[in-house]
């Protein structure tokens, strides 16, 4: 096991995922600009010392919702589509705003499973991270909710946006995927229920013990993703020869502490796979 985390001052392509949770104020559900600022500020900062940087963030049904009135977030599918709609275009605004003011570009790029599933879409989703990183861009994803629709769920739903982060750190050859989540990282219960849980700073195998420790649950009423899905997420980007680390979201200054190769968060070290097959996991 390695407990140094040094090595990961020299990763050169991260990919960062922020939830709904830590993008929203908890007491209104509007989005939280100071954090989204001091976001998109410590990705530039990330791009401007010679890194590339990827975006996956949620958000889009949480913004659209309030847009539109909303207290809670919709169980109707038609609603869902229309929030999507209007909040990711609200959400890429702001990403695209802010990210102006410090000099750099913010590309969206939206995607369903089919995409992963379909050699053709998934090469060509390739192609076009291969290129807004050439040019300088950040690439800011999401899922494209406004068609992935709970009907053909298993064809072309991620559920997650963790998930979606994993395969999109697989598909660019990412050397880190860190999630930002509304927990340190992983403990052997949930915190929040036992405090007797005990916290785990490094996992260098996920195996079927580990995986029981997820819990399917969201302590968020805006957030759809809970440890168990986040585990998932660790097995795609580590059996891809990614590492992953899962830390608080509610500080995003830890994104540098991370790349500074500090202590924080639960590591997850990859462990590449020859015969790995990522369409299992999807």
């Amino acid at each position: 096991m390695c407990n140094g985390r040094d090595f990961l001052k020299d990763k050169k392509r991260i990919v960062v995922k922020i939830g709904s949770s830590s993008l929203m104020h908890s007491e209104t559900g509007k989005l939280d600009l100071l954090k989204i600022e001091r976001l998109v500020r410590a990705l530039v900062d990330i791009k401007n010392s010679g890194k590339e940087v990827i975006l996956v963030s949620s958000g889009a049904i949480a913004v659209g919702k309030t847009a539109i009135g909303l207290h809670e977030r919709p169980d109707e599918l038609p609603v869902k589509q229309a929030c999507a709609a209007i909040g990711q275009a609200k959400l890429m605004m702001v990403y695209q705003k802010l990210f102006a003011e410090y000099g750099t570009i913010a590309a969206q790029v939206l995607l369903t499973k089919y995409t992963m599933l379909n050699p053709v879409t998934r090469t060509n989703a390739e192609n076009t991270f291969k290129e807004l990183l050439h040019i300088g861009a950040i690439p800011v994803v999401n899922e494209n909710d406004t068609v992935s629709t709970y009907e053909i769920e298993q064809v072309q739903s991620f559920g997650d946006n963790d998930k979606l982060s994993a395969l999109v750190a697989s598909i660019t050859e990412a050397d880190l995927l860190i999630l930002l989540s509304d927990i340190d990282g992983l403990y052997t219960d949930d915190p929040n229920k036992n405090p007797d849980a005990k916290f785990i700073n490094v996992v260098d195998k996920i195996d079927e013990q580990l995986m029981n420790m997820g819990k399917n649950s969201s302590g968020s009423s805006v957030g759809t993703g809970g440890m168990s899905a986040k585990l998932v997420a660790a097995q795609i980007a580590t059996y891809s020869g990614t590492d992953m680390v899962i830390t608080n979201g509610n500080d995003v200054t830890n994104i540098s502490r991370i790349i500074n190769g500090e202590n924080t968060g639960t590591l997850f070290l990859q462990h590449e796979y020859n015969d790995f097959n990522i369409l299992e996991l999807i």
